[in-house]
């Protein structure tokens, strides 16, 4: 409950709350008076620069919870593993950042149904985004000065009823296997520029390419050659070339041969559509169409962080890349900072 009080009466009154000052040909805008401030006579002419005729003594009643509080609290029940807070609460308003690299992991099912609470928000960034450690993730706060405490607690329970909303997964540091099929590379007639890209983008993630091996378009041979990469410790496995529908590609039957389980062969995103997903036990087997020569960031980019996570992908998940999975092929491209694979 608030209470309004003259500004010349209030001197030597506690302060309940921030008040901020905007500085618009400053471009300015923070704190001028912190929470806590006992207010002096001294601060009457600034307080009046401020619009402020009037200030507020709050009476905290048993329903209610003050903004820093709720804020805290909330705050607290958004962040997941691999997350920390910022040090203060200021106006009701908490950061969240990644304690570590990793992959950003929004629930945004229960994101939405705090959002359309009253009263309280949280602002994201985009799900399975790679995020650094240090770099924000999320920002909340309550709206209002005083909150009602079953508000508070309507938050808190939506991280009990779906768990906690933002998280930061670490990827595994990984021993990736690369198979580059086609008989024009095998024979030697052209030279594969496949397998430089594929080491370069596994590197730059943090794992590296332990053998790479070169098959031509036969069945028996690709199925041998994945069965060697396994043998020699790969942890994961990329298929190049013979991706297509074309008679002779027949990288996706080398993969049945092996016995395979195939969770997708074909995907909602450009470029990429004819991506193949498959498990050989526990060891995912991604194959990458032809695509990935000529593109800098296709489906690969996108699903390969979260292979490292430890998800397990299926044709569900890459359906719902369909929204956002259109690349505009910009000519300056700004991936991962752009919409590419951020619908889901």
């Amino acid at each position: 409950m608030l209470e309004k009080i003259k500004l010349q009466d209030a001197i030597g009154t506690v302060l309940a709350h921030d008040i901020t000052e905007i500085k618009a040909d400053h471009k300015f805008k923070g704190r001028a008076f912190k929470k806590g401030h006992i207010i002096t006579k001294d601060d009457i002419p600034r307080l009046l620069d401020l619009g402020k005729e009037n200030l507020f003594f709050i009476k905290i009643t048993d329903d209610e919870v003050h903004e820093n509080e709720a804020g805290e609290r909330i705050s607290r029940a958004i962040a997941g593993k691999g997350v920390y807070l910022s040090d203060e609460v200021k106006e009701g308003r908490v950061n969240l950042y990644a304690a570590y690299d990793g992959l950003l992991r929004i629930n945004t099912v229960a994101l939405e149904e705090l959002n359309l609470i009253d009263e309280v928000m949280c602002a994201t960034r985009h799900n399975n985004f790679l995020v650094k450690k240090g770099e924000m993730l999320a920002g909340t706060r309550t709206i209002p000065l005083l909150i009602k405490r079953k508000t508070v607690e309507k938050v808190e329970n939506i991280s009990l009823k779906y768990g906690k909303i933002v998280e930061v997964l670490p990827l595994r540091s990984i021993k990736a296997g690369l198979l580059i099929t086609g008989n024009e590379v095998y024979h030697g007639r052209i030279k594969d520029a496949f397998e430089p890209i594929m080491r370069e983008k596994i590197k730059k993630i943090g794992s590296e390419v332990i053998k790479a091996i070169f098959v031509p378009d036969e069945v028996t041979m690709i199925a041998e050659g994945i069965k060697n990469l396994i043998a020699a410790g790969a942890q994961l496995i990329i298929l190049t070339g013979g991706m297509s529908v074309d008679p002779d590609d027949l990288t996706l039957k080398g993969v049945k041969e092996i016995g395979a389980t195939i969770t997708s062969y074909g995907a909602s995103v450009l470029p990429g559509a004819m991506f193949l997903m498959a498990y050989s036990g526990e060891i995912p087997i991604l194959g990458v169409p032809a695509c990935g020569m000529y593109h800098k960031n296709t489906i690969f980019d996108l699903i390969l962080p979260r292979v490292l996570a430890g998800e397990k992908i299926g044709k569900p998940e890459i359906a719902k890349l369909g929204h956002g999975g259109l690349c505009l092929d910009c000519p300056t491209c700004d991936f991962p900072h752009c919409g590419f694979g951020k619908g889901t």
